[in-house]
């Protein structure tokens, strides 16, 4: 079932062919519409522009992408020249959302056949993104592969996000080995597969900018032959890293020219250069833990930037 949230363009909504379980009409602030429909069950939002308060302020339009599941909303734009230049449509495709119209047409034909990055990249023009103040900088396929080093150190949630925030300027790909976590995040960019097919499913989507795989407890050796770049990814909890000391006295030698990365972690500075110092290593980057239901970008941007995916801009 789909909603339906118009305003001036309400009569290009008439004639949808689709089922509608719900369609208010009016001017919204961005916050009454994340409340309206935030915990409502819907498989589309069909959204009028002039609905929005303020809607040529492309923060209000940011409000929405943060508090609402954008691969769902299907945005009516108007005649505005705001609204339809280069900046505002930019700074659209930053947020995720790849699915916006001008007529009835094109929006029954976007319900059918849904954009993905691929399909408006050329749309997006990087130095003109509104409130934004990074730019993309590798033009390569990127193979980054994630192992937990301690255990339950959080690969799969660390993706997810980093999957999130790249794919608003990237067409990045999620593969899990040797699990189906990812099926849980309906994300048809988000693969489960065997460690044996792994190198083919790489393969298939070799036209990707960015392919995040989470390696699990496949062989060291495959993930380095696979992968440009593989991050360990470690708890702070004396707990595990204990019961890891534990199962490997020389567990941190192995890592010692490596990307380690304390994720999830709660150490202050100072806690953080004596654990380095203790384990005989240097850490790659310093992840705290984050709330995979926002954004966070700020968090994430220095992670990338040494990840040479991004740059900051003046």
């Amino acid at each position: 079932m789909n909603v339906i949230v118009s305003n001036l363009n309400a009569d290009k909504f008439s004639n949808l062919n689709v089922d509608i379980i719900k369609s208010i009409s009016g001017e919204f602030t961005a916050d009454e519409i994340v409340q309206t429909f935030s915990n409502f069950f819907f498989n589309k939002m069909f959204l009028d522009i002039t609905a929005v308060h303020d809607y040529t302020n492309i923060n209000n339009i940011k409000q929405l992408s943060v508090g609402l599941d954008v691969s769902k909303i299907i945005l009516l734009l108007n005649n505005d020249p705001i609204v339809n230049g280069d900046g505002y449509i930019s700074s659209l495709i930053s947020m995720g959302i790849y699915n916006f119209a001008r007529t009835e047409e094109e929006l029954m034909y976007l319900y059918n056949n849904p954009n993905s990055y691929r399909d408006v990249a050329h749309l997006q023009k990087i130095n003109n993104v509104q409130s934004f103040n990074v730019e993309k900088i590798s033009s390569d396929v990127r193979v980054i592969g994630f192992k937990n080093f301690t255990n339950h150190a959080g690969a799969t949630s660390l993706i997810y996000m980093l999957k999130q925030q790249l794919s608003k300027h990237y067409y990045t790909v999620a593969i899990e080995v040797n699990k189906k976590d990812f099926m849980f995040y309906g994300d048809k960019n988000m693969i489960s597969c065997n460690e044996k097919d792994l190198s083919n499913v790489i393969l298939q989507y070799r036209d990707a900018n960015v392919i995040l795989v989470d390696l699990n407890n496949m062989d060291i050796s495959l993930c380095h032959s696979l992968c440009s770049d593989i991050i360990y990814l470690m708890e702070s909890s004396v707990l595990m890293i204990n019961k890891l000391v534990m199962l490997d006295n020389n567990c941190f030698d192995k890592v010692l020219n490596e990307k380690v990365v304390l994720n999830r972690s709660v150490l202050n500075n100072r806690d953080v250069e004596q654990l380095a110092k203790e384990a005989n290593i240097s850490f790659f980057s310093v992840l705290p833990p984050m709330n995979d239901r926002v954004d966070n970008s700020e968090i994430l941007f220095p992670f990338l930037e040494k990840l040479k995916l991004y740059k900051r801009v003046s």
